[in-house]
């Protein structure tokens, strides 16, 4: 935990009401995102009992098994779930505006423009927390691999093609989530303790109903006394008022509620199927309000000026996933291959660190969390004095003497990084602090004045300018490239077999996993 995030939950207790953690949303939010709140069965590792989807948030699809040891139930909730879910998401693959990429040309091996098909939005899943999408990943392994009556007339449980198609899609949305910055799948506590620091714990902070009350607590009460009635407040019936987001439920509501519902289903009692619907969505209903009412609470921010360009990667993930459908391309394994699995650990922490540039320099007051740990520092041009490089050809180097009050970790020749007005990044070198002069330092322009003699207007600062420099680049640059699947080295395993090694047809060998 940073310092600066410290401080904000120490406020938020003094307070009794969450403290803003960024002045700008650092994530996209779409105008109609797809809703999904599911929930699961105690004793049953991923058996689902219910779910609320949809982008309507006065009319939400309730999905419901009266008997999630049933399987046929379950697969008839699944297939319900992607007539359901699917529309959405194919909703937005026509839409495309065209963009001009660099491609290797297979005849001649050189970067030539081309002209490719990108999808102009894209669909966006908001689940309450993080063990929902825990839970959308296990829903996609467990989908995407279902055999169809048409791809083996005699396995057993057929599934309707579009189960395992939404199982593709699901699989990647969670993958994608894997990715910092991404917005395709989202998590509502997340996105909120994001922006809003509580006084409480990282892991009540996983409770959307207690989040909320930190961050909107209702009048007379403060985010703590609110939280703790979220948190613990039950009725008469000893049910809570409350009920946790999913996808677990609460044990007493399965024992004096759930389980006698589901025993009157078993004796075939009539009304007990909707019964069982109503206790379900009485559930799921709180937290489908809550989702919406985080939704309300990020709109109030405006976005960052780099959450497109990151929204734009997201819709690239999309077409690019759409494109391989379309192609007919197998499910995604369950495991990946050495390099595969290197060069998504490559693109995630090269997104984290692209992440953590933007954030700072989309928002003041992430920055000045940056400035309290020594990676950037604020100060004011007191003098400039121009030099030049030495060499044939002399390049404009002039030497900017600033004050500031922070206390960055600097070393001689340590490079800087600073924002200009145009969007581009100029470089600049420590020197030295100056002697007798505390807070005084000089530092060395070396980049962003142009190509010229001189240096080109605005791009070297004036005295009396306020001027902020980061330690950090502020577009960092992945790693080197990894070799072609085919030339995997012994020492990671070696080439993945091809077509003819594999031992069956099939993408994986089928479990019991397979059947959720």
């Amino acid at each position: 935990m940073s310092l600066m995030e410290t401080l904000a939950r120490m406020e938020a207790v003094a307070a009794g009401r969450a403290q803003p953690r960024c002045t700008v949303r650092h994530r996209h939010l779409s105008e109609r995102p797809l809703v999904f709140v599911p929930l699961t069965t105690a004793g049953e590792a991923g058996a689902p009992l219910g779910a609320l989807v949809g982008t309507d948030r006065e009319k939400p699809a309730l999905l419901a098994v009266p008997q999630p040891r049933d399987r046929d139930l379950r697969f008839a909730f699944l297939a319900e779930l992607a007539e359901t879910v699917l529309p959405y998401v194919d909703g937005f693959a026509d839409a495309i505006e065209w963009e001009e990429r660099k491609e290797t040309d297979p005849e001649t091996g050189k970067k030539v423009p081309v002209q490719v098909e990108l999808c102009a939005d894209a669909p966006q899943l908001i689940v309450p927390s993080a063990a929902g999408i825990d839970f959308v990943r296990l829903l996609g392994r467990s989908m995407r691999f279902r055999r169809t009556a048409e791809q083996e007339p005699e396995a057993p449980y057929p599934a309707p093609p579009h189960v395992p198609l939404l199982g593709r899609w699901l699989t990647h949305f969670g993958e994608r989530a894997r990715v910092p910055g991404a917005s395709l799948l989202l998590p509502m506590t997340g996105l909120l303790t994001r922006h809003w620091a509580t006084g409480q714990s990282v892991l009540e902070d996983q409770h959307l109903g207690a989040l909320l009350s930190w961050i909107d607590p209702p009048p007379g009460m403060s985010g703590r006394e609110a939280a703790e009635y979220a948190e613990s407040a039950r009725d008469a019936d000893g049910q809570l008022r409350c009920p946790p987001a999913g996808p677990a439920t609460d044990p007493a509501f399965d024992n004096r509620l759930l389980a006698p519902a589901m025993a009157r289903y078993d004796a075939g009692l009539p009304g007990a199927e909707e019964a069982l619907r109503t206790l379900v969505e009485g559930q799921l209903r709180p937290t489908w309000d809550a989702v919406w009412q985080g939704i309300d609470l990020l709109r109030t921010l405006p976005a960052g000026a780099r959450v497109p360009d990151r929204w734009k990667r997201d819709r690239w993930s999309y077409t690019a996933h759409r494109d391989r459908i379309r192609a007919g391309e197998p499910p995604q394994p369950k495991q990946d291959d050495a390099v595969t699995a290197a060069q998504k650990l490559s693109t995630r922490e090269t997104a984290q660190a692209q992440l953590d540039a933007q954030e700072a320099l989309d928002d003041p007051l992430v920055m000045a969390g940056r400035r309290l740990a020594g990676e950037a520092f604020q100060g004011t041009v007191t003098a400039v004095e121009m030099a030049f490089s030495e060499g044939k050809r002399p390049m404009p180097r002039p030497l900017v003497t600033l004050r500031t009050a922070d206390r960055p970790q600097l070393s001689e020749g340590g490079k800087l990084y600073r924002p200009l007005t145009d969007g581009k990044t100029q470089t600049a070198e420590y020197v030295a602090p100056v002697a007798g002069e505390p807070g005084a330092l000089v530092v060395r322009l070396t980049g962003g004045m142009g190509r010229g003699k001189t240096p080109e207007p605005g791009s070297v600062p004036e005295p009396d300018d306020a001027v902020c420099w980061t330690l950090f680049e502020h577009a960092p640059r992945g790693g080197p490239e990894l070799p072609a699947p085919e030339d995997t080295p012994w020492t990671h395993g070696g080439p993945p077999p091809g077509a003819a090694d594999l031992p069956h047809p099939a993408p994986d060998p089928v479990t019991a996993e397979d059947f959720l």
